[in-house]
């Protein structure tokens, strides 16, 4: 942790001296410290009341109507236009939930998530043939969600970089919880961007409805012949775009560094890739939350984890900070892919679980599942090691190996 944190000795005084510098570089010993002695805690550099227990963040996920997803001045919202499917509840919650079903139920992701993905996994290595080293993050597990999350949405015309870039600069608005003016500028000038953007593909997909996820949104349960209003849609495409994109690519990446900074459990992983892949996505998506919080406001006054809230008031229920809370994790700073099965935070609880769960499972299985078969000696670049940054969108800004192609 930041000197200036170390030195604090009060929890006055170490709330205070917060920082959003010092939750994008490491929020782990930050929740630590909360969940031992403030576990609902005010944090003035964000402006929000984080929630850091378990339980407590179970509750909040799960009681809407005590604490909405409706939340004032959302970055949300200011970055996408309201309503989004993560920002409502209600009816209209209800409405744009159904209509990913198509596309997201489990069984219908199960139905199509190979084909869809390994071509895509197999072109990315079939680049790396012949290097001796790589950069994961950028050419393989990004580019495997951006593209894997085109394909399905019906946007497979836009290029890698096109989507790549759109994340990285909607995620600016999205963290504004601070609400630095340059970063909502940022956000808004991309969400601008993409509306004017897709604008010829919703009006192709008003007239021809396809087995897309936006022609879904646009159709599903609707009279024949009538859609959905675009200002509907387009903000919750905007939440899947962006989540999308990042959740399955970047927890593949931190759970990848996850096994290479512990060699002898990716050694038991590439020995064993059918039995031990699905407890290993699991254990990377507690380790590091793709996503950090589900942002709610009171609506009810309420006595959380031994703190008054009153109406109105603004919080986070950390996920990420739920993963590491060691009444439920043993050892829960340590990467462990052998550790007993606990249910996991990462996708929220409640109405709001991620309607996109078992997509991003599925991805992250494959996609870490063809690389360590393609690679199984793979290693750490000790040269160039990860840089990882991020509390509400955290994950490797960087993944640097060292290949040797199996024969």
């Amino acid at each position: 942790m930041r000197e200036h944190l170390t030195r604090t000795k009060s929890l006055e005084e170490f709330i205070a001296a917060l920082t959003v510098e010092d939750l994008e570089a490491d929020p782990y010993p930050i929740y630590a410290r909360l969940r031992e002695e403030a576990p609902v805690a005010f944090i003035p550099a964000i402006n929000l009341t984080l929630v850091t227990k378990y339980h407590d963040v179970e509750f909040a996920g799960t009681h809407s109507e005590i604490f909405s997803a409706q939340v004032d001045g959302s970055p949300v919202d200011v970055t996408f236009g309201a309503p989004t499917i993560i920002t409502i509840d209600g009816e209209v919650h209800t409405e744009l939930r159904r209509s990913l079903d198509a596309k997201y139920r489990p069984r219908e992701v199960r139905s199509y998530i190979d084909d869809l993905v390994n071509p895509i996994c197999d072109e990315l290595l079939d680049n790396l043939k012949g290097e001796s080293h790589a950069e994961l993050m950028s050419e393989y597990f990004e580019p495997v969600s951006v593209r894997s999350l085109a394909a399905v949405l019906g946007v497979d015309d836009l290029s890698t970089e096109t989507l790549r870039d759109w994340f990285w600069r909607l995620h600016q608005g999205v963290i504004n919880f601070e609400d630095n003016p340059e970063r909502r500028e940022v956000g808004q000038r991309v969400s601008a961007e993409i509306s004017s953007r897709l604008a010829p593909k919703f009006a192709e997909l008003e007239q021809n409805p396809n087995d897309s996820t936006i022609s879904h949104m646009l159709h599903h349960g609707m009279p024949e012949g009538v859609c959905r209003q675009r200002d509907l849609v387009m903000p919750s495409l905007k939440v899947i775009l962006l989540g999308g994109m990042q959740e399955p690519g970047h927890g593949a990446g931190s759970t990848m560094m996850g096994l290479l900074e512990n060699p002898e459990q990716l050694r038991a992983l590439s020995e064993d890739l059918e039995g031990l892949i699905n407890q290993t996505v699991e254990e990377g998506l507690r380790w590091i939350a793709p996503i950090g919080s589900q942002t709610r406001q009171v609506v009810q006054p309420v006595t959380l984890g031994g703190v008054s809230l009153e109406v109105g008031q603004a919080v986070a229920p950390m996920v990420s900070a739920a993963n590491r809370d060691p009444e439920i994790f043993a050892n829960p700073d340590q990467f462990d892919i052998f550790r007993e099965k606990t249910p996991n935070a990462a996708f929220g609880f409640g109405p709001h679980f991620c309607a996109g769960h078992a997509f991003s499972r599925s991805q992250m299985r494959i996609a870490l599942s063809r690389l360590v078969e393609r690679f199984p000696d793979i290693s750490m670049d000790q040269s160039l090691p990860p840089v990882t940054r991020g509390w509400e969108f955290r994950a490797p800004r960087n993944l640097n190996v060292s290949l040797l192609e199996t024969q």
